[in-house]
């Protein structure tokens, strides 16, 4: 307890956010290395190998989930639809004991009246400048948030739009990556809904001996929204887009650059998404 304590006094009074983000992450692997031996994990010096690619990780973890907090309090409160999503999400990454409990503090000092988003998301950026796919992969997740209720209110339009600006991200491109996860989420809901009526369909054939249907329900249009792309693509723009965004969201690499490992499920679920929207498009072509 002390050393998250001392770590995150002394790394605010140092780094503002940043680095009070860090100290809490640097006192808490200290806290939890006097249980065991500190000189087994190579004492300090363990945690600074790697390109500090534990220190990036850490940030990427408690920013992602501070910001999450902040835009789900964007009208004023938070929602029980924000608060199962979070919940939800924090089941996806398989968050247990102190790593849920680290991210749902992350979750509340977002939602605090003092937290400071522009300074948040600088610090963040001054990190992982260099890193577009994971800035972008940051927003993404922030758009799922918003999402989680099914629209996307004006309040929350208007935050999303501040975190694009501050991370650095043009105003055209962030209407492209709103516009491409809308058809995602939609595209998504669609091949559940469809999956479930092949299920059901199955059991009815084997209770009426009726074959089942497979026709699909979303169309050649949604699927190419999914990469981003209008009704005019052509064949090579289709894959030319799909190996671009899964080159963007391929997991093994995001997480080399900084992405914690729990969230290696959400750069896996959108490069499911790009993959079978691009299998779609090849059998509709």
């Amino acid at each position: 307890m002390w050393g998250k304590l001392l770590g995150t006094c002394f790394g605010f009074m140092f780094g503002r956010w940043v680095g009070a983000i860090l100290g809490f992450w640097l006192g808490h692997m200290f806290d939890k290395s006097l249980k065991q031996n500190f000189d087994k994990v190579g004492g300090f010096q363990g945690f600074f190998s790697g390109d500090d690619l534990h220190q990036r990780q850490a940030l990427f973890f408690s920013s992602c989930f501070a910001v999450m907090g902040h835009i789900a309090k964007s009208n004023g409160r938070v929602s029980e639809i924000h608060i199962q999503a979070a919940s939800v999400f924090m089941d996806e990454m398989g968050l247990h004991g102190e790593n849920r409990q680290e991210a749902q503090n992350a979750f509340r000092a977002g939602k605090s009246a003092d937290f400071q988003l522009k300074e948040a998301i600088s610090d963040f950026k001054d990190v992982f400048a260099r890193r577009y796919d994971l800035l972008q992969l940051f927003l993404e997740i922030q758009i799922q948030m918003a999402f989680s209720d099914g629209h996307l209110a004006a309040q929350e339009k208007q935050l999303l739009q501040k975190v694009s600006q501050y991370l650095g991200i043009s105003a055209t491109h962030f209407q492209f990556i709103l516009k491409r996860y809308q058809a995602e989420f939609s595209f998504r809901q669609q091949r559940a809904q469809e999956q479930s009526q092949q299920n059901g369909q199955q059991r009815s054939h084997y209770q009426q001996k009726q074959p089942p249907s497979n026709e699909g329900t979303f169309s050649k249009s949604q699927a190419l929204a999914v990469l981003g792309l209008g009704n005019d693509a052509t064949e090579k723009d289709i894959k030319r887009a799909y190996r671009k965004l899964m080159a963007q969201h391929h997991p093994d690499k995001l997480v080399s650059q900084g992405l914690p490992e729990h969230m290696m499920e959400v750069a896996k679920r959108k490069s499911q998404d790009i993959q079978s929207a691009y299998e779609f498009l090849k059998k509709a072509s």
